[in-house]
C-alpha cells in the first residue's frame, strides 16, 4: 500500500451493537496479531499500538524478540470507552479490562494521546508524565479541498435558500444524537428556513431516521456515506458543522476527530461536547459552543449562527482552517511522530 509492506491476519468481522461479537473483533484480532505477527512482520525498529490495548500481547511479544521500543497511541481510554458505550457494564469483566488496559500504558516506551485531558488522565492512572507525549490528531486533507457550493447539488436536495447544519460522521450511540433530532423540533416551530442534514453511517442511522420520519421532522434529512473524494462537495453545501457527544466524563477529555475535518474545510463549528473539543474550538475562534444532550442549548446555539452575516460565518470558519494548518495538520503531526520515534532509537 503506497509502497509499504502491509501484512494481513484473520480476525472475526463485526461493528454491530453485540458486545459478544465486538469482543470477537477485538480479540480475534489482537490473538491473531501476537501468534502469526512475530512470523511475518520484518524486524522493526518501534511497534506502533494505534489504540486498541486487545494489541498489547502482541506488542509484548515484539518487543521480547526484537528488544524494540513500543509506542501506544491512545485514541479512547479503556475501559471507559467500552463501558460508555454501552458494550460492556458488568463490574468484573470492566476491572479486568481496567487492569489490562494499565499494564498496556504503564509498560509502554512512549504513550501519545490526543487532548491535555486525557494526559492528566493517564498521568494520575500512574503512567509516567514523561513518557506520555501529546499530538493531535489530523484529518484526510486530500478530501477537504473545498470549491464553490455545487448549485446541482443543492437543488437536487431540496436546500436552495436553506441554511444547512450538518452532521458527517458515524452515528453511533455514543453520539447521542436524539438531542439533535429535539433540537430540530424546536427549531422547526421557529425558523422554517434552517435544515438539519445528517451524512454517513453507523450502527444508530437507521433508526434516527426512521424517528425524524415518525415525528415529521421535516426540517431533517439523511444522507448516504459519501466516498472520501466526494466529502469535499458535500461539507461545501453547509452553513455551519455540528459535532455532539453524550455528556460524560469520559467525552471531556475527548476532541472527536471530526472536528479537525470541519476546521480544515473552513467551516464554523457548532461544538456540543463539553472540556478539551469545545476548549479547542474556543482557542481557535472556530465556532460556538452549546451544551450536550440539551436541546434548548443546541437551538439557541444554531439560531446565533444563522443571526450571523455570512461574511461573518466565512471569517469563523477561515480561523479555524488557519489554526488547523498551524497547530494540527498531518505535516505538523508526522513532525511530532518523527521526532518521536527517532527519540525513542537512543
Amino acid at each position: 500500500m503506497d509502497g509499504i509492506r502491509v501484512n494481513r491476519v484473520a480476525l472475526y468481522p463485526s461493528h454491530d451493537k453485540s458486545a459478544l461479537r465486538r469482543i470477537l473483533n477485538y480479540v480475534s484480532f489482537g490473538l491473531a496479531a501476537a501468534l502469526l505477527g512475530p512470523l511475518v512482520v520484518r524486524r522493526p525498529d518501534a511497534v506502533y499500538v494505534y489504540n486498541l490495548v486487545t494489541l498489547g500481547p502482541a506488542a509484548h511479544v515484539f518487543r521480547l524478540k526484537w528488544q524494540c521500543p513500543v509506542i501506544y497511541d491512545i485514541q479512547d481510554l479503556w475501559p471507559d470507552s467500552v463501558a460508555d458505550s454501552g458494550m460492556m457494564n458488568t463490574p468484573l469483566p470492566l476491572a479486568i479490562l481496567n487492569r489490562w488496559a494499565l499494564s498496556a500504558y504503564r509498560s509502554a516506551t512512549r504513550v501519545v494521546t490526543l487532548s491535555p485531558g486525557m494526559k492528566a488522565e493517564l498521568e494520575r492512572r500512574g503512567v509516567r508524565e514523561d513518557r506520555i507525549s501529546l499530538i493531535c490528531n489530523w484529518c484526510d486533507e486530500d478530501g477537504m479541498h473545498i470549491a464553490k457550493p455545487d448549485r446541482s447539488l443543492i437543488g437536487g436536495l431540496g436546500l436552495e435558500g436553506r441554511f444547512v447544519v450538518m452532521f458527517a460522521g458515524t452515528m453511533g450511540l455514543m453520539q447521542g444524537l436524539d438531542a439533535i433530532l429535539d433540537a430540530a423540533e424546536r427549531i422547526g416551530q421557529l425558523e422554517p428556513r434552517i435544515r438539519f442534514v445528517f451524512v454517513g453511517g453507523g450502527v444508530d442511522r437507521d433508526r434516527l431516521r426512521v424517528t425524524a420520519s415518525a415525528r415529521g421532522l421535516y426540517n431533517v434529512m439523511f444522507l448516504e456515506r459519501q466516498p472520501p473524494e466526494a466529502m469535499g462537495r458535500t461539507l461545501a453545501i453547509a452553513d455551519a458543522m455540528l459535532v455532539h457527544l453524550k455528556d460524560t466524563p469520559l467525552f471531556r477529555m475527548t476532541i472527536p476527530s471530526k472536528i479537525q475535518a470541519y476546521m480544515a474545510a473552513g467551516k464554523p463549528i457548532l461544538c456540543a461536547v463539553r472540556g478539551d473539543a469545545a476548549a479547542l474550538v474556543r482557542a481557535a475562534g472556530a465556532g460556538i459552543s452549546a451544551e450536550p444532550e440539551n436541546p434548548a442549548s443546541i437551538a439557541q446555539a444554531v439560531l446565533q449562527l444563522f443571526a450571523l452575516s455570512d461574511a461573518e460565518r466565512k471569517s469563523i470558519g477561515a480561523r479555524g482552517r488557519e489554526y488547523y494548518t498551524r497547530m494540527m495538520s498531518i505535516d505538523v503531526g508526522a513532525q511530532h511522530f518523527h521526532e518521536l520515534f527517532l527519540a525513542c532509537q537512543r
